[in-house]
């Protein structure tokens, strides 16, 4: 589903906003997109708003974009970075991408301003699914997982599904996502290292609850590995079904390098799946670790 022709010269082919869209029927592209803001929105991370073509606005929860990063220092930045879409807003014709501000690529992307044109590829990958069965899901989400989760709550909205968000970070000041998530009707708890409220345990008793509650007709994860096996353990515990997104180095994007394996477990048996292409969503029990 997210062919892109070998041959594309990035830097030549890409579509501008307002531009001719040669390949409207493609479920990918190459976009040159315009950049609104990028704004800290605490002390690690930053929300980079852009404008884009039509084609680019459908991508959906848990897919990404392949990202070409400005240099921070000068230095070439090789490869595009994979980033996840934090929001589609189709009204205003934007994308969003929440990022922390870590390796070269992030701290190019915080270069940044707004009237900048930013190189962008996609929406590429497998993205969460809901099951029509499903009337009330939960979320669980550390640090930038929180980025990747927090679509599902505009995903969900659009087909009346309930949804409680449990938002985890070490510190208070550091948790992210919950204005989106209430905005469209999620409920959320917040847990965090500095009072221990973020220990298994507690988050434990807290899923135990909604599961009690009739209010986990499914788990979805992105983060933590600890987090994704209290949830797997859960699952198994109460045949409540989940899925994981997961992060890996890529190069491509589009599954042809290999350079994003990983290992899951599959009828017992263990098999390599590529990231970029087979995910970055998966079966939540197939996974062996975020």
């Amino acid at each position: 589903m997210n062919d892109l022709a070998p041959d594309r010269k990035y830097t030549n082919a890409a579509i501008p906003v307002g531009g001719v869209d040669p390949h409207p029927d493609k479920p990918t592209g190459e976009f040159l997109t315009d950049v609104v803001s990028n704004d800290w929105v605490n002390g690690e991370y930053k929300l980079l708003v852009v404008r884009a073509a039509e084609r680019a606005l459908t991508a959906y929860a848990g897919q990404f974009y392949h990202l070409l990063c400005p240099s921070p220092d000068g230095a070439e930045v090789w490869m595009r970075r994979p980033m996840s879409i934090y929001k589609v807003d189709k009204a205003a014709g934007c994308l969003e991408f929440l990022y922390k501000c870590e390796g070269r690529g992030t701290q190019g992307m915080a270069t940044l301003e707004a009237g900048d044109t930013f190189n962008i590829a996609g929406p590429l990958g497998v993205g969460f699914t809901l099951d029509p069965a499903w009337k009330n899901i939960v979320v669980l989400g550390r640090g930038v997982g929180l980025a990747t989760l927090a679509p599902l709550s505009q995903l969900a909205a659009e087909k009346g599904v309930g949804v409680t968000a449990v938002l985890s970070a070490r510190r208070s000041d550091l948790v992210m996502s919950q204005d989106l998530f209430e905005e469209l009707g999620a409920a959320t708890v917040t847990v965090v290292d500095e009072d221990g409220s973020s220990a298994v345990e507690n988050v434990e008793e807290i899923l135990e609850k909604l599961i009690a509650d009739g209010k986990a007709d499914a788990f979805f994860t992105c983060g933590s590995s600890r987090l994704l096996k209290l949830m797997q353990n859960l699952g198994k515990k109460h045949d409540v079904p989940g899925q994981v997104a997961m992060e890996q180095i890529m190069v491509c994007g589009i599954g042809a390098c290999y350079v994003c394996m990983r290992t899951f477990e599959i009828n017992g048996e263990k098999t390599l799946k590529r990231v970029c292409r087979e995910g970055p969503v998966f079966n939540m029990q197939e996974a062996v670790g975020w």
